[in-house]
Protein backbone atom coordinates (compact mmCIF):
# COMPACT_ATOMS: atom_id res chain seq x y z
CA UNK A 1 0.00 0.00 0.00
CA UNK A 2 2.95 2.19 0.86
CA UNK A 3 4.02 1.94 -3.19
CA UNK A 4 0.84 2.57 -4.17
CA UNK A 5 0.48 6.00 -2.70
CA UNK A 6 4.00 6.82 -3.35
CA UNK A 7 2.64 6.12 -7.17
CA UNK A 8 -0.14 8.15 -7.17
CA UNK A 9 1.58 10.91 -5.32
CA UNK A 10 3.81 10.76 -7.99
CA UNK A 11 1.09 10.53 -10.66
CA UNK A 12 -0.51 13.81 -9.26
CA UNK A 13 2.53 15.67 -8.99
CA UNK A 14 3.44 15.21 -12.56
CA UNK A 15 -0.14 16.47 -13.62
CA UNK A 16 -0.09 19.38 -11.24
CA UNK A 17 3.63 20.49 -12.58
CA UNK A 18 2.23 19.84 -16.08
CA UNK A 19 -0.68 22.90 -15.52
CA UNK A 20 1.99 24.74 -14.14
CA UNK A 21 4.04 24.35 -17.47
CA UNK A 22 0.72 25.24 -19.08
CA UNK A 23 0.06 28.22 -16.94
CA UNK A 24 3.65 29.33 -17.80
CA UNK A 25 3.88 28.83 -21.67
CA UNK A 26 0.35 30.81 -22.32
CA UNK A 27 1.17 33.60 -19.67
CA UNK A 28 4.27 34.05 -21.80
CA UNK A 29 2.09 34.15 -25.53
CA UNK A 30 0.14 37.26 -23.94
CA UNK A 31 3.34 39.10 -25.38
CA UNK A 32 5.64 37.02 -26.86
CA UNK A 33 4.32 35.44 -30.48
CA UNK A 34 4.86 31.35 -31.23
CA UNK A 35 7.73 29.57 -32.78
CA UNK A 36 5.93 26.35 -33.17
CA UNK A 37 2.59 24.27 -31.75
CA UNK A 38 2.69 20.49 -30.37
CA UNK A 39 0.60 19.66 -33.80
CA UNK A 40 3.64 21.35 -36.11
CA UNK A 41 6.12 19.98 -34.47
CA UNK A 42 4.72 16.31 -35.22
CA UNK A 43 3.92 17.25 -38.60
CA UNK A 44 7.02 18.44 -39.32
CA UNK A 45 8.37 15.27 -38.20
CA UNK A 46 6.42 13.57 -40.07
CA UNK A 47 7.19 15.44 -43.11
CA UNK A 48 10.62 15.48 -42.85
CA UNK A 49 12.08 13.56 -40.14
CA UNK A 50 15.99 14.67 -39.13
CA UNK A 51 16.04 16.65 -42.56
CA UNK A 52 16.86 20.50 -41.94
CA UNK A 53 15.71 21.36 -45.54
CA UNK A 54 11.67 20.99 -45.36
CA UNK A 55 8.94 22.34 -46.67
CA UNK A 56 6.75 23.25 -43.82
CA UNK A 57 6.00 26.87 -43.83
CA UNK A 58 4.71 29.23 -41.28
CA UNK A 59 5.29 33.22 -40.94
CA UNK A 60 3.77 34.74 -38.32
CA UNK A 61 0.72 38.38 -39.21
CA UNK A 62 -0.56 40.24 -36.69
CA UNK A 63 -3.94 40.58 -36.02
CA UNK A 64 -4.78 43.92 -37.63
CA UNK A 65 -3.01 42.70 -40.59
CA UNK A 66 -5.38 39.93 -40.89
CA UNK A 67 -8.41 41.01 -43.68
CA UNK A 68 -11.59 41.22 -41.62
CA UNK A 69 -13.11 39.30 -44.73
CA UNK A 70 -10.66 36.25 -43.41
CA UNK A 71 -11.34 36.26 -39.40
CA UNK A 72 -15.54 36.24 -40.18
CA UNK A 73 -15.47 33.67 -42.77
CA UNK A 74 -13.14 31.69 -40.40
CA UNK A 75 -16.08 32.17 -37.41
CA UNK A 76 -18.43 31.20 -39.98
CA UNK A 77 -16.59 28.05 -40.61
CA UNK A 78 -15.48 27.13 -37.10
CA UNK A 79 -17.11 28.71 -34.07
CA UNK A 80 -19.95 32.07 -34.50
CA UNK A 81 -20.33 32.89 -31.62
CA UNK A 82 -16.39 32.41 -30.46
CA UNK A 83 -15.98 36.59 -29.51
CA UNK A 84 -19.41 35.44 -26.70
CA UNK A 85 -18.61 32.02 -25.02
CA UNK A 86 -16.02 31.33 -22.59
CA UNK A 87 -14.41 28.58 -24.19
CA UNK A 88 -16.53 25.43 -24.41
CA UNK A 89 -20.13 25.36 -26.39
CA UNK A 90 -21.32 22.05 -24.18
CA UNK A 91 -24.63 22.07 -25.88
CA UNK A 92 -22.01 21.19 -29.27
CA UNK A 93 -20.30 19.08 -27.38
CA UNK A 94 -23.43 17.42 -26.66
CA UNK A 95 -24.75 17.32 -30.21
CA UNK A 96 -21.23 16.04 -31.58
CA UNK A 97 -20.85 12.71 -28.87
CA UNK A 98 -24.67 11.72 -29.70
CA UNK A 99 -24.15 12.01 -33.68
CA UNK A 100 -20.75 10.60 -33.08
CA UNK A 101 -22.22 7.33 -31.16
CA UNK A 102 -24.86 7.24 -33.81
CA UNK A 103 -22.04 7.09 -36.67
CA UNK A 104 -19.80 4.85 -34.95
CA UNK A 105 -22.93 2.22 -34.55
CA UNK A 106 -23.54 1.99 -37.90
CA UNK A 107 -20.28 1.78 -39.08
CA UNK A 108 -19.32 -0.64 -36.41
CA UNK A 109 -17.55 -3.53 -38.69
CA UNK A 110 -16.85 -1.03 -41.77
CA UNK A 111 -13.90 1.12 -42.17
CA UNK A 112 -13.62 4.22 -39.63
CA UNK A 113 -15.52 7.33 -40.66
CA UNK A 114 -14.52 11.27 -39.84
CA UNK A 115 -16.56 11.84 -37.25
CA UNK A 116 -17.86 15.22 -36.77
CA UNK A 117 -16.10 17.41 -34.15
CA UNK A 118 -18.07 19.84 -31.40
CA UNK A 119 -14.95 22.09 -30.80
CA UNK A 120 -14.80 25.70 -30.22
CA UNK A 121 -11.61 27.86 -31.36
CA UNK A 122 -10.34 28.06 -27.87
CA UNK A 123 -10.39 23.82 -27.89
CA UNK A 124 -8.91 23.57 -31.11
CA UNK A 125 -6.50 25.80 -30.02
CA UNK A 126 -5.84 24.12 -26.83
CA UNK A 127 -5.21 20.76 -28.46
CA UNK A 128 -2.94 22.12 -31.22
CA UNK A 129 -0.74 23.82 -28.33
CA UNK A 130 0.04 20.77 -26.43
CA UNK A 131 -1.56 17.69 -27.13
CA UNK A 132 -1.49 14.82 -29.20
CA UNK A 133 -4.25 13.79 -31.64
CA UNK A 134 -4.81 10.62 -29.75
CA UNK A 135 -9.05 10.74 -28.78
CA UNK A 136 -9.40 9.74 -24.89
CA UNK A 137 -11.28 11.31 -22.22
CA UNK A 138 -8.03 12.23 -20.65
CA UNK A 139 -6.74 13.94 -23.37
CA UNK A 140 -10.36 15.56 -23.63
CA UNK A 141 -10.35 16.89 -20.31
CA UNK A 142 -7.11 18.05 -20.56
CA UNK A 143 -8.45 20.16 -23.38
CA UNK A 144 -11.04 21.49 -21.14
CA UNK A 145 -8.57 22.64 -18.46
CA UNK A 146 -5.93 24.29 -21.09
CA UNK A 147 -8.89 25.68 -22.63
CA UNK A 148 -9.90 27.19 -19.64
CA UNK A 149 -6.51 28.89 -19.17
CA UNK A 150 -6.35 30.13 -22.36
CA UNK A 151 -9.75 32.33 -22.07
CA UNK A 152 -8.55 33.70 -18.46
CA UNK A 153 -5.06 34.53 -19.36
CA UNK A 154 -5.48 35.77 -23.08
CA UNK A 155 -8.11 38.18 -24.59
CA UNK A 156 -9.84 36.96 -27.46
CA UNK A 157 -8.09 38.92 -29.96
CA UNK A 158 -5.01 37.45 -29.22
CA UNK A 159 -6.56 33.91 -29.16
CA UNK A 160 -8.09 34.24 -32.23
CA UNK A 161 -4.48 36.09 -33.72
CA UNK A 162 -2.80 32.72 -32.27
CA UNK A 163 -5.56 30.88 -33.80
CA UNK A 164 -5.21 32.18 -37.43
CA UNK A 165 -1.06 32.06 -37.40
CA UNK A 166 -0.64 28.29 -36.12
CA UNK A 167 -4.04 26.66 -38.00
CA UNK A 168 -3.10 23.97 -40.09
CA UNK A 169 -4.19 24.70 -44.14
CA UNK A 170 -2.76 22.24 -46.28
CA UNK A 171 0.08 19.79 -46.01
CA UNK A 172 3.08 21.59 -44.09
CA UNK A 173 1.42 25.02 -44.34
CA UNK A 174 0.19 25.94 -40.84
CA UNK A 175 -0.96 29.67 -40.45
CA UNK A 176 -3.00 32.56 -42.61
CA UNK A 177 0.05 34.54 -43.38
CA UNK A 178 2.02 31.19 -45.56
CA UNK A 179 -1.87 29.84 -46.77
CA UNK A 180 -2.68 33.33 -47.99
CA UNK A 181 0.84 33.09 -50.21
CA UNK A 182 0.43 29.41 -50.81
CA UNK A 183 -2.92 29.44 -52.13
CA UNK A 184 -3.84 33.11 -54.31
CA UNK A 185 -0.09 34.67 -53.67
CA UNK A 186 -1.31 37.49 -52.01
CA UNK A 187 -0.51 38.94 -48.40
CA UNK A 188 -3.81 37.85 -45.83
CA UNK A 189 -4.65 41.88 -45.48
CA UNK A 190 -5.57 41.69 -49.28
CA UNK A 191 -7.90 38.46 -49.33
CA UNK A 192 -10.95 39.55 -50.52
CA UNK A 193 -14.81 37.42 -49.15
CA UNK A 194 -14.34 34.51 -52.18
CA UNK A 195 -10.46 34.30 -51.00
CA UNK A 196 -11.29 34.24 -47.14
CA UNK A 197 -14.31 31.97 -47.58
CA UNK A 198 -12.09 29.53 -50.06
CA UNK A 199 -9.70 29.41 -47.16
CA UNK A 200 -12.23 29.22 -44.38
CA UNK A 201 -14.28 25.88 -45.89
CA UNK A 202 -10.40 24.09 -45.69
CA UNK A 203 -10.11 24.39 -42.03
CA UNK A 204 -12.38 20.58 -41.53
CA UNK A 205 -10.07 18.87 -43.62
CA UNK A 206 -7.00 21.31 -44.86
CA UNK A 207 -4.78 18.43 -46.41
CA UNK A 208 -7.90 17.53 -49.07
CA UNK A 209 -7.99 21.03 -49.86
CA UNK A 210 -4.61 21.23 -50.31
CA UNK A 211 -3.83 17.66 -52.22
CA UNK A 212 -6.54 15.50 -53.46
CA UNK A 213 -4.82 12.11 -51.97
CA UNK A 214 -6.04 13.14 -48.72
CA UNK A 215 -9.34 12.98 -49.69
CA UNK A 216 -10.11 9.29 -49.22
CA UNK A 217 -11.20 9.78 -45.31
CA UNK A 218 -12.45 13.67 -46.06
CA UNK A 219 -16.75 13.85 -46.31
CA UNK A 220 -16.48 17.59 -47.35
CA UNK A 221 -18.02 19.52 -51.05
CA UNK A 222 -15.90 22.94 -50.63
CA UNK A 223 -17.98 24.88 -53.22
CA UNK A 224 -21.26 23.89 -50.47
CA UNK A 225 -19.46 24.80 -47.76
CA UNK A 226 -18.13 28.16 -49.16
CA UNK A 227 -21.13 29.05 -50.55
CA UNK A 228 -22.51 28.54 -46.88
CA UNK A 229 -19.69 30.33 -45.43
CA UNK A 230 -20.50 33.42 -48.20
CA UNK A 231 -23.84 33.88 -46.62
CA UNK A 232 -23.21 34.07 -43.33
CA UNK A 233 -20.26 36.11 -43.23
CA UNK A 234 -21.65 39.33 -41.93
CA UNK A 235 -23.92 37.89 -39.21
CA UNK A 236 -20.67 37.02 -37.28
CA UNK A 237 -19.50 39.76 -34.84
CA UNK A 238 -15.36 40.57 -34.52
CA UNK A 239 -15.77 41.80 -31.18
CA UNK A 240 -18.15 40.69 -27.82
CA UNK A 241 -21.26 42.22 -27.71
CA UNK A 242 -21.71 44.75 -24.95
CA UNK A 243 -24.33 43.29 -22.67
CA UNK A 244 -27.26 45.52 -21.08
CA UNK A 245 -25.32 46.65 -18.35
CA UNK A 246 -22.15 47.88 -20.35
CA UNK A 247 -24.76 49.74 -22.79
CA UNK A 248 -25.82 51.78 -19.71
CA UNK A 249 -22.58 52.59 -18.30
Amino acid sequence: MRWLGYFLKCVLGGLFAMQIYFVVQIGLWSSINLDSTAFQRAERWRLCGLHWNCSVQSVWISYGSISPNLKRAVLVSEDDIFFQHKGVRIEDMQKAWEKNQRQSNVSSGKAQTALRGGSTITQQLAKNLFLSSEQNYFRKGQELVIAGLLEVMLSKDRLFEIYLNSVEWGEGIFGVGAASRHYFGISPGALDREQSAALASALPAPKCFDKTQYCRRANIHFPTRQSFILENMDKVALAPIPTKKQIKK
